[in-house]
Order: C-alpha cells, then sequence, then structure tokens
C-alpha cells in the first residue's frame, strides 16, 4: 500500500532552495549520487565481512543507464539498499545532513548574488532535483521486501512495497525539460556522463559502468571486414580509473607516469621537476601528491592566479584549488590532497577555519621544505634551477612572517657569494668557511651581481679573506633583515657604518687622521648637510678613495625598492655616510687644500657623485657634475 507523507518544514524549505535558486553547478548531482552508491557497498561490504557468512560476497559495481527517449538517467548500486525506516530518516528528512547550516549558506550566498557554493557543500541525494522533476528510488536490503520511494521535490514523498530481485538501489531521475537558462537535454548525452565522471568521481573504488556507443567495422557474410564502412555497437565500458596514482605504491609507479599525470591533470607542457608522494596515517589521515614545476607558471604573478591544491575526500573530488592547503610562499606548488577526514557536506567558511585543513597544510609545507632539502643535498644542480625559479618565494616565506618561518626555511635558502664565483651557497657551508677571527656573516646588496662586484667596501674584505653574501634580488635585505642571525650569528652589512672589523693600532690611525683633518670634514659635512648625515674617515677602503655608506640597517637598495612600492607617497631616506680612503691620493689632495674653505665646499659635491657612481647609482645633477670635472681638468692642464 502506497503511503503519502509530507516533507518536514525545514526540508521542504532546502528542497524550494535548492530547485529554484541554485543553478551554476547543478552538474554536481551526479556525483553526489555515486558517492552515496559507493558508501552503500563500503556498508555492505563491512556487513558481509563481519555476518560470518550470513551475508554473502558480491562482486561490487555502480552502473549508469540512459534513456534519451524516456529522459530518464539511472544510478543502480550493488550496496547495504534501504528498508522503509531508512527511506524516511534518509531521504524524507534532509535535515539528517545539517541542512539548517546548509541553508543559512545558500541564503547568505543568494543575497551576496553569488549562488556558486554547491561545488563546496555536499547536499547528497537532494542535489539530484536540480536536474529533476521526478525521482524514484527502488531499494532492497539483504533481508526484508524492496521498496520504492517517489517524489517530485515539492511538498510529499510516497513510500510502497516494491519488487526487486537483488540488494541494493536503483536510482530514476526523470530530468527536467531545457529551457532558454538551462541545457538539461546535455546530462543524457554520453559524452557529457564520461566527463562528469572523470572529472568528480575517477577514483570511487568500485567500477562505474556504462553502455556506451562504438562504432566497429563491418563484416561481409563470410567475416571479412568491408573497407570504409562501420557498424554501431553497445557495449559496456568502465567510466572510472578507480584505483587514484596517490594511493598506490611508490615504487610501483614510474617517472612517466607521474609525468604524463602532472601533465594531463595541471595542463603543463613539460615535465615537473620535482614530484613528491606524501602518505600519513594518524591523528589525521591523508595522502597527498605534489610536484613543482620546471619553469615559472606564465600566470604565476598575475592578479589572476589561483594557489592551492585539489582536494579530494574518499577519492571524490571536492575542489579545484583549495588554498587553505597552501602557504602563500608556496603558491608555486601543484598536486592535489585526499583525506577521508573531511566530509563532503562540508562549506568554504568551514575548509577556511577546519583544525584539518590546518594540520594538513602544516604537514605538507614541512614535506615540501623536506624535499627541497634532499634536493639541495643530492643535486646541487637541479636545486640551483629551482632557486631561479622560486627563490624568491622562499625567502618571501621568511620575510612575510617576520621570521616566524627562519627555523624551517633557513637551510634551504642559498646566495651567490664573493668566493664561490656563479656557485650558490648555502649558509651552513659559510659559516663553515668563516676565516678566523671572523665574527659575523657579511653581506653587501645591489641591482645585479656585476655591480655588486665592482663596491669599493668589498676591497677590504677580499683583503682580509672573508667570504660576502651577494644579494641582488630586491627581497633579499628584507629576509637577512628578519633572520637577523644564522646559528647565533650575527648577519652584518658591509655598507652598515657600523660594520667595522679592524684592530685597535688601525683605529687609532683612524682616530688620529679624523683629528687631524677636522677642519677638512666639517667642510665636507656642511656643503653635503643637504644629503649626507656625515662624512669620515674609513676603515673599510683599501684601493678605492671613497664609499657610501649608510647608518640604522636602512640601505640604498632597500630605500630603492621601498619608495618603488605603488601607493608609498610618503618616501623614506637612507641616512648617508660618505666614506674616504686616507691612504688615498685624492684625500691628500683635499688635505692640502682643507684651509681653503670655499675651494672645499665648491668640489664637495664631486666626492659624493663619484661615491654614487662607484655604488653604481644615479646621481642627482649630471650636468653639473661634468661641469666640475671639466673645471678640475681644465685646471690641471694648464699647468
Amino acid at each position: 500500500m502506497k503511503e503519502i507523507k509530507k516533507f518536514e518544514t525545514e526540508s521542504k524549505e532546502l528542497l524550494n532552495l535548492m530547485i529554484n535558486s541554485i543553478y551554476s553547478n547543478n552538474e554536481i548531482f551526479l556525483r553526489e549520487l555515486i558517492s552515496n552508491a559507493s558508501d552503500a557497498i563500503d556498508k555492505y561490504k563491512y556487513l558481509s565481512l563481519t555476518s560470518k557468512g550470513k551475508v554473502p560476497l558480491l562482486d561490487h559495481d555502480i552502473h549508469i543507464a540512459l534513456d534519451k527517449k524516456a529522459r530518464t538517467i539511472t544510478i543502480s548500486d550493488n550496496g547495504i539498499g534501504m528498508n522503509k525506516e531508512d527511506l524516511m530518516n534518509n531521504l524524507g528528512t534532509i535535515a539528517r545532513s545539517g541542512s539548517k547550516d546548509f541553508m543559512s549558506k545558500v541564503k547568505e550566498a543568494k543575497e551576496k548574488g553569488n549562488i556558486d557554493i554547491i561545488g563546496q557543500f555536499g547536499v547528497g541525494f537532494y542535489s539530484a532535483f536540480m536536474v529533476a522533476k521526478k525521482i524514484d528510488v527502488l531499494t532492497k536490503t539483504n533481508a526484508g521486501p524492496a521498496y520504492l520511494f517517489s517524489s517530485e521535490g515539492e511538498d510529499s514523498y510516497s513510500i510502497e512495497e516494491a519488487e526487486k530481485d537483488s540488494v541494493g538501489t536503483t536510482i530514476t531521475l526523470y530530468l527536467k525539460k531545457s529551457n532558454d537558462e538551462i541545457n538539461y537535454d546535455k546530462y543524457l548525452e554520453e559524452y557529457q556522463i564520461k566527463d562528469l565522471v572523470k572529472r568528480y568521481s575517477d577514483y570511487i573504488r568500485y567500477p562505474i559502468k556504462m553502455l556506451c556507443t562504438s562504432y566497429k567495422p563491418k563484416l561481409d557474410k563470410d567475416g571479412n571486414e568491408i573497407k570504409g564502412e562501420t557498424v554501431e555497437v553497445m557495449e559496456e565500458e568502465t567510466l572510472n580509473s578507480m584505483v587514484p596514482l596517490w594511493k598506490k605504491n611508490k615504487a610501483d609507479v614510474t617517472n612517466e607516469e607521474l609525468n604524463k599525470f602532472y601533465k594531463d591533470k595541471f595542463m603543463d607542457y613539460e615535465d615537473p621537476a620535482i614530484s613528491l608522494f606524501v602518505s600519513v596515517d594518524g591523528k589525521i589521515t591523508y595522502n597527498a601528491l605534489l610536484f613543482i614545476p620546471s619553469h615559472i607558471p606564465y600566470n604565476l604573478y598575475s592578479e589572476n592566479y589561483e594557489k592551492g591544491l585539489q582536494l579530494y575526500s574518499k577519492g571524490v573530488f571536492i575542489k579545484d584549488k583549495a588554498p587553505e592547503l597552501l602557504p602563500d610562499y608556496l603558491k608555486f606548488v601543484k598536486g592535489l590532497v585526499d583525506s577521508p577526514d573531511l566530509n563532503l557536506n562540508i562549506s568554504r567558511e568551514i575548509l577556511q577555519h577546519s583544525p584539518i585543513m590546518d594540520k594538513i597544510q602544516e604537514n605538507v609545507e614541512k614535506k615540501v621544505v623536506d624535499k627541497l632539502k634532499e634536493v639541495l643535498k643530492e643535486d646541487k644542480e637541479k636545486y640551483s634551477k629551482f632557486w631561479k625559479d622560486f627563490g624568491e618565494h622562499i625567502k618571501y616565506g621568511i620575510y612575510s612572517t617576520y621570521g616566524g618561518k627562519k627555523d624551517l626555511l633557513q637551510d634551504i635558502l642559498v646566495f651567490h657569494s664573493l668566493n664561490k664565483n656563479d656557485e650558490y651557497i648555502t649558509l651552513k657551508e659559510y659559516k663553515e668557511n668563516m676565516a678566523k677571527g671572523q665574527k659575523a656573516i657579511y653581506f653587501v646588496s645591489g641591482e645585479n651581481l656585476d655591480a655588486i662586484k665592482l663596491l669599493p667596501q668589498i676591497e677590504r674584505y677580499k683583503k682580509l679573506g672573508y667570504d660576502v653574501l651577494l644579494l641582488d634580488q630586491k627581497i633579499d635585505e628584507f629576509c637577512i633583515m628578519m633572520m637577523q642571525n644564522y646559528d647565533k650569528t650575527d648577519f652584518k652589512s658591509i655598507t652598515d657604518d657600523a660594520t667595522n672589523e679592524i684592530s685597535k693600532e688601525e683605529q687609532e690611525t683612524i682616530d688620529k687622521v679624523s683629528a687631524d683633518s677636522k677642519r677638512l670634514l666639517d667642510n665636507l659635512k656642511e656643503s653635503l648637510k643637504e644629503e649626507i648625515d656625515d662624512v669620515v674617515i674609513s676603515s673599510k677602503l683599501v684601493d678605492s678613495p671613497l664609499c657610501l655608506s649608510t647608518k640604522d640597517g636602512l640601505s640604498l637598495e632597500m630605500e630603492k625598492t621601498l619608495n618603488e612600492q605603488p601607493g608609498n607617497e610618503e618616501k623614506v631616506k637612507a641616512k648617508k655616510v660618505l666614506e674616504i680612503n686616507p691612504e688615498h691620493d685624492l684625500f691628500k689632495a683635499f688635505v692640502a687644500i682643507q684651509d681653503q674653505d670655499d675651494l672645499v665646499k665648491e668640489y664637495a659635491s664631486v666626492l659624493l657623485d663619484e661615491a654614487m657612481l662607484l655604488e653604481g647609482r644615479e646621481i642627482a645633477n649630471k650636468k653639473e657634475f661634468v661641469r666640475k670635472l671639466n673645471e678640475l681638468m681644465i685646471k690641471a692642464f694648464s699647468k
């Protein structure tokens, strides 16, 4: 006898929202129904394994059938099935799957004009009403009669006893008619169903089968092929691959398989530089397959670039880009995560604040860094290529966290250095090779390596045999600034006026020269007070006549970088110090005229411009510099 029952108020409201308000992602209905079928098979298998032989073992699969004439899609499984009570609880009461929360999300999204949230919130069986005007569910458990559940998704449903030969559930969807807004007919096409299964349910562990059209050569009466003629046949195909690559034993997966998977999945034309299997089984369980591209993605620095890993739950596709799974500095990493601990009934907001997602991100981050350490140790050439492409991002990881990631990342940092030519050096290698008596890790920054190597300050460090890190990227100094030290050894810029490794005797000599030439230094300082904070006798120079240093940790390169930032209206200014080599003939020439205050002041700007040029910087007034230089040459030549 057929029983007619009313949906509960809350279920009715949700049905109305789904049927009338959510159009943008109605294709996920098939994912939801296949996932339910897979769960039903899981439950049957568990029951059969624990029933001591009372429930027979079966070969399980899921079938899809299309009927264009009747406009139906049928999804069948031989899983556990449902009895009458199950139907009422699971299908008659949508609230069982958290509909209150879901309804609030739908209403909120609708108010904001963004109703594309279905893909991030599993809605189970009732998602089918987005495409179906009526749904029949024929189901049978291992014990008891079969039942037919039927509903048109309005305010009621019916349940009655029915005939079914085997255990399991068959769901028949009667598709709505297409209209100007939505094309429902496409779901009756084989290619569309194949595409949806491949996209959302490819890794369901049971075969998903469907009768599909194929064409075979036509044969004559003797069984020979007739050239150029074919005949249409219907053959059953398995639409899904079932076993995900990331669930296989790593030893059973070839590099060719990995590379093909990466290129197909992430639409790249080159093999990945680095591949990484991750399998974690503990308080949180997940598998991941991660890739570092062999080149910079074309849109990595675009505003439209989306970071994130693909997200699966038990092999069922949830989301294409889950940014919650990657820290910003690893946004170039491609891959996916599959965790049985995540429920399909999960919203974007829940993902963003999920402790499970936070834990997975933390673990993924550590696995990637550990893999980079391994590559750095075993294949320096490969790591160097990676560093040229993505090294800035690693340094950004330290800078953007105000040094919070220092301990995690410091041993995968590499730099060019004075003694290493074109090779990279790690901070560990630098420290291990520090000269006897060296007190700090020295660095210097500039626009490019060639310009940096010509800086006059480097001369003294060459003479002492000290190595110097050569920082040629804008992020470098900011990263070093946040780190402060490595393994308890401080970083020091050789262009900072406070960086001064000299003997007591050298300092006494500098103090005496400074006192003897006080008038000269004061005149130079007064003449250059708009551009320079101090003029001093240098301890850094060997052959060069002068150089510029800075105070308080803000270098000329940092000054330039900060002032180039868009929207930075208030310009910063480094405190500059003009340092003069007391052993150079240029200084001795100025000492000779230090009593001629006007002459010293007249040519003070030439010293500053010369120092700027030696630093590879632009000078303020090129025309004035040339004029004064010409005057000096004319005077010299006329003698």
